[in-house]
């Protein structure tokens, strides 16, 4: 299949203002935060947050960032040296569940859940230890499998609702207008995309395309008007975006609905799960019946040997050097 441009997503109107729920979404105990790119309208922060410093007393913050947006601008280019497939090809995907027993935040612990099966010819890397602004702790380890097994490699993030405090801390930076809540929840959602593709830089981590994990997050519930979980998900996207990024979204149709409902990101391609199953019910996954917002069909996922593994569609190994980086 021929090359895709890059991905343009629809600016949705979004109408009401709306309160965010009280707590916190960054829990105590996450690891430090790593460098991310900011924007002409983005102030740098100097607590740690996206912006700042990444634990290093001797960086510079604003050198830190720039690596941060070079590296995402260098991951984003699709790879040109990998050989056409025909037919399906099988891989995996991996993150926080795959850490040692007793890493990661309190309510996201690892469970040392195995890596994929040596079938695998790829690998999708989360990037998120659960919810925004939480690193996957042990994502250098898993860039250093993937690169040990010689699997290509693509990134995902899962995205969620801002606490009260979150809105607060993230909201006035950004390219939105910080007078609305709607657009401080697009600038929270910009932030988490930020804070992502730091965390990218700081492990070497290069991938064409970040797929963006859209369905409810366990303990980190999103809110229960979906104009406004739409709101972070259009400025998670944009973040990519005016990085470089080529995005996606993995969900189901159900899950995408219940958190955004009938919000539109441009028909971006897709990454269709279907559970527990097999992979010829992934496979199907891959029809027009599982079309989550109307983009091309990448791949489908199934868990199984309690690994969650993964299928291209038809069509898509003809060019994989769109979806995956290969480190040489």
């Amino acid at each position: 299949m021929g090359r895709r441009g890059p991905a343009v997503v629809v600016l949705t109107a979004l109408l009401p203002a709306l309160v965010a729920c009280g707590g916190s979404d960054k829990p105590s105990g996450a690891p430090p935060r790593p460098p991310v790119s900011t924007t002409a309208t983005a102030s740098p922060s100097d607590s740690g947050k996206p912006g700042g410093d990444a634990g290093d007393p001797g960086a510079d913050a604003s050198d830190l960032a720039k690596a941060a947006e070079d590296l995402a601008r260098e991951g984003s280019q699709p790879t040109s040296d990998i050989a056409p497939r025909d037919g399906e090809v099988l891989g995996g995907d991996v993150s926080w569940p795959q850490c040692p027993k007793g890493t990661g935040i309190p309510q996201k612990q690892g469970k040392g859940l195995p890596m994929p099966l040596p079938t695998a010819e790829y690998v999708v890397l989360g990037l998120t230890n659960g919810p925004g602004f939480t690193p996957n702790p042990c994502l250098a380890e898993q860039v250093q499998w993937a690169k040990d097994n010689d699997v290509l490699v693509a990134v995902y993030a899962v995205s969620s609702y801002p606490s009260a405090a979150t809105l607060r801390d993230e909201g006035a930076n950004g390219p939105y207008d910080a007078s609305t809540t709607i657009g401080q929840l697009k600038n929270v959602g910009y932030a988490q995309a930020r804070f992502n593709i730091g965390t990218m830089a700081t492990v070497g981590l290069l991938s064409p395309i970040v797929w963006i994990d859209v369905e409810p997050v366990p303990d980190f519930e999103w809110s229960g008007n979906l104009r406004a979980n739409a709101a972070v998900i259009e400025g998670v996207a944009r973040g990519y975006v005016d990085a470089g990024f080529r995005i996606g979204v993995y969900s189901t149709p159900s899950l995408y609905e219940r958190v955004v409902g009938d919000f539109d990101l441009g028909g971006v391609p897709e990454w269709r799960a279907a559970g527990q199953t097999s992979k010829a019910e992934a496979l199907d996954r891959c029809g027009d019946d599982w079309s989550i917002q109307g983009g091309t069909a990448v791949m489908g996922q199934w868990v199984a040997l309690q690994r969650d593994q993964n299928v291209t569609c038809p069509g898509i190994a003809a060019d994989l050097g769109q979806w995956f980086h290969r480190f040489t």
